[in-house]
């Protein structure tokens, strides 16, 4: 009798524990529980406000809402976009004001309710491939705003966005509940004092609207961040997401943004180059459909706030010096056979890339000293050889350009070398790759 009531008052406290996570999250489905400030739902847009509507629109484009919301079809905030995860792929959904298959339906509370703690109308929870992480930074007037724009300044779609359908136990929506409580982020963004205004200005937009941190902070077991801000020795130190590497944005000198000037951040965001570099892959439509919009005022807080975090997760070196330019120059122009992949790069890459690795400004490229090739993993450099990749489209910035990909022209085993001959070239040093890498790589992104 002693054992059974024991495991009865045991499994009473486990109960009581449960019920006191689900409570602290707000349950499974709605209720009034959640930590939302009142004065959201107070403020609740009932009409259509010009200046509303516009700062939301701005705030859209801030937080690159197209990317994922745009429909296959172009039809802008309608859905259906597939966001590929390690657990299959997350489809977003509709985000125009369709009643019934988007959020027209939605309070002002609810919509906060979704994007800043991830929890649906129905009470069911989003997978944190929407980074609510993030956006619970964002202030009640920027929500306010949004919402506004939302709802009164895109046009509704009758389009119904394909169900996420992942394989047991992910498709368990409420374990987002935990999940939420032990990995994730609620608390709205705090300035701090010891700070300028700008500095804030630019960890606000990083760390909440702009979620770098989605991409640029490498995930857990958990396919959590391990970071949402720079308390964090983690955070921004780079992180690979569908088989592209968003490289480290601290102040690492080799494989970070230490030796970018806050002039060549603000100029990449503007118009893709910056520094030497061109934005490609997944960061190029970031450009060309969000951070171009912005005032030059929030990118120069990003660049304020970016400059500011100290080199984390250091990797590679870069010695520009004049004889290991000399050097290289000359082992490309002979193809050197002792040099591993100089003969390669003379017949491939020289033409626009140049024997110096200095690129063509407003074109191609940089390799020398470029971060993203003295990254710890060489994913990204790897797979633009492989695919390929285009320049975007800015009002600002250069005419967009095309690099073709080399999959059917060089074996696994000849884009191992070239890529690490330009990890160890014009004082680049940085660890090769191998031709395992590349096929697995290759197999990856064409299945």
């Amino acid at each position: 009798m002693a054992l059974t009531m024991n495991t009865i008052g045991t499994t009473s406290r486990l109960a009581a524990c449960i019920l006191g996570i689900v409570a602290a999250l707000g349950g499974c489905s709605g209720g009034d529980s959640d930590n939302v400030p009142a004065n959201v739902t107070a403020r609740s847009p009932s009409a259509s406000d010009p200046k509303l509507v516009a700062r939301g629109e701005y705030l859209a484009k801030a937080g690159d809402c197209s990317a994922c919301h745009d429909a296959a079809d172009h039809a802008p905030l309608a859905g259906g976009l597939p966001v590929n995860s390690p657990f299959g792929p997350i489809y977003a959904t509709n985000i125009t004001p369709d009643p019934t298959y988007g959020i027209g339906r939605y309070s002002l509370r609810e919509f906060s309710d979704a994007l800043r703690f991830g929890k649906r109308r129905d009470g069911k929870r989003l997978y944190p491939a929407m980074p609510y992480p993030s956006f619970a930074n964002m202030t009640d007037d920027d929500v306010t705003a949004l919402y506004a724009y939302l709802m009164h300044g895109v046009m509704p779609v009758a389009k119904r966005a394909p169900d996420t359908h992942l394989h047991f136990p992910f498709n368990l929506r409420w374990g987002m509940l935990f999940w939420t409580l032990t990995v994730g982020n609620r608390d709205q963004y705090v300035p701090d004092p010891k700070r300028s205004s700008q500095w804030n200005r630019g960890a606000y937009l990083v760390q909440g609207l702009g979620h770098c941190g989605a991409c640029h902070t490498p995930r857990g077991p958990a396919y959590n961040e391990l970071g949402y801000s720079e308390s964090s020795p983690w955070y921004l130190t780079g992180g690979v997401n569908d088989h592209w590497l968003a490289p480290n944005l601290t102040g690492d000198p080799a494989s970070g943004l230490g030796r970018w000037s806050t002039d060549d951040i603000v100029s990449f965001l503007r118009t893709g180059h910056g520094a030497g570099a061109i934005a490609f892959g997944a960061m190029a439509p970031v450009v060309g459909e969000s951070t171009q919009y912005m005032s030059d005022e929030d990118l120069r807080s990003i660049a304020t706030y970016l400059k500011a975090l100290p080199p984390h997760e250091t990797y590679g070196t870069f010695a520009n010096t004049e004889h290991a330019r000399a050097l290289t120059a000359r082992s490309i122009e002979t193809g050197e056979v002792e040099r591993h992949g100089a003969g390669i790069y003379l017949s491939f890459c020289a033409r626009c890339h140049q024997a110096s690795g200095l690129g063509q400004p407003g074109k191609v490229s940089a390799l020398a000293g470029n971060p993203l090739v003295l990254a710890a993993d060489p994913t990204s450099v790897m797979r633009i050889v492989i695919e390929g990749s285009k320049s975007p489209m800015t009002e600002k910035g250069p005419a967009p350009q095309k690099m073709p990909g080399f999959h059917g022209q060089l074996t696994s085993a000849q884009i191992a070398q070239v890529v690490s001959f330009i990890r160890n070239t014009w004082g680049n040093h940085a660890a090769p790759v191998s031709d395992r890498e590349v096929e697995r790589l290759r197999t990856q992104i064409h299945q």
